[in-house]
């Protein structure tokens, strides 16, 4: 298996698994010790590689013991400490893997719950392990712009050099696009206080706060939204999307508020950037027969539907993308009956674009 293959199976593992994990132990077992071994590509039955429970005489600390040490050449190149899976990762949890970090060689110390790892090393001072980590892998939403740096740490290309000089950037570009994300998701007052100073001329009282904030939630969501729109406008060279007054269609559902009633119905219920790249993919082959506003889209907890009219006797295709390891684009025939075919990519959307037309056809007849 390819590495981002590997990287997919250990996340599926860990979704499946996750409610039956309990303790420390079992996290290590289930989680950690897969990810050692098939992600970072060490032997973890072999002391040479991999020393579990290690221990080094810290100052007046004595026998105080890091949960893994991986070892190359018999230098300590890497500490792992370890936490119970679903426990949220503190600094505070990392008392040992500072401690060590100053009295080792290892310039990579990572602190994980099994789904979450979040990889140190010492760019603020010489041998001190950082506060903050220059690497975050979340195994429940994998970023995989990380993955090149990460299989820098496998044991097949492990390259030292090469990660610490691209620590930096990585720590503070990953610290800042987490930071906008969560602003983006649920805007905190400093936040909205910057927008709402740059577009009203009023007193920023706590009614002006309530309102704002809402609003920049609101433009937020809206500014993703038409992102991925131009993105796909400029993909396709396309002019489908000229506005179109609605109230010369009433019955037709625009797909701006299709969109917004569906990140809003369910909590429960997220709706990717990816699905809404999908969704404007199939909306855009669709559009070669029908007004763009009837396209419209809902989504559920195990697939994202497309449909003709916001019609769910009228649907257009499925995107089956709550998996962590392969994405389906579900078709449907002149019965109605779903064939998923497994994509790698939006791009292969495309690949069944005849398919597609031909269900709106069928519906317009």
């Amino acid at each position: 298996m390819e590495f981002a293959e590997r990287l997919g199976a250990l996340a599926s593992k860990v979704e499946n698994q996750r409610d039956a994990i309990q303790t420390e132990e079992a996290t290590k077992n289930a989680f950690v010790m897969p990810f050692i071994s098939t992600i970072l590509g060490y032997d973890i039955f072999n002391p040479l590689e991999v020393v579990p429970e290690f221990t080094a005489d810290v100052g007046v600390k004595r026998g105080e013991k890091v949960d893994y040490a991986i070892m190359r050449d018999g230098e300590v190149q890497m500490l792992i400490e370890c936490k119970k899976s679903n426990d949220v990762l503190k600094i505070e949890h990392a008392s040992q893997l500072f401690r060590y970090f100053s009295v080792t060689n290892a310039r990579i110390a990572v602190l994980t719950n099994g789904e979450v790892y979040n990889f140190y090393t010492d760019l603020d001072a010489p041998n001190k392990m950082d506060d903050r980590p220059f690497l975050v892998l979340d195994l429940n939403d994998v970023d995989e712009t990380l993955l090149p740096e990460l299989r820098k740490l496998s044991k097949e290309n492990f390259d030292l050099d090469s990660v610490i000089s691209a620590a930096e950037e990585l720590k503070y570009v990953g610290a800042i696009k987490r930071e906008i994300a969560a602003q983006f998701k649920d805007p905190d007052e400093s936040f909205v206080r910057l927008f709402t100073g740059r577009v009203y001329d009023g007193r920023f009282t706590q009614d002006t706060k309530a309102q704002f904030t809402q609003l920049v939630a609101k433009a937020a969501k809206q500014f993703l939204n038409e992102q991925v729109n131009d993105r796909l406008k400029t993909a396709l060279g396309a002019s489908y999307a000229t506005p179109v007054d609605s109230s010369t269609h009433p019955e037709a559902v625009s797909s701006e508020a299709v969109a917004e009633a569906d990140l809003e119905r369910d909590p429960e219920i997220e709706t990717t950037l990816e699905e809404l790249e999908g969704y404007q993919i199939v909306k855009a082959i669709g559009c070669s027969d029908v007004k763009p506003e009837r396209v419209a889209q809902r989504d559920a907890k195990s697939y994202f539907a497309v449909l003709l009219d916001d019609n769910n006797r009228k649907p257009i295709a499925r995107l089956h993308f709550n998996g962590k390891k392969q994405k389906y684009l579900g078709t449907f025939d002149a019965d109605k009956v779903e064939t998923r075919h497994p994509i790698e990519g939006l791009d292969e959307i495309y690949l069944h674009a005849e398919t597609i037309r031909e269900t709106v056809k069928r519906y317009l007849a």
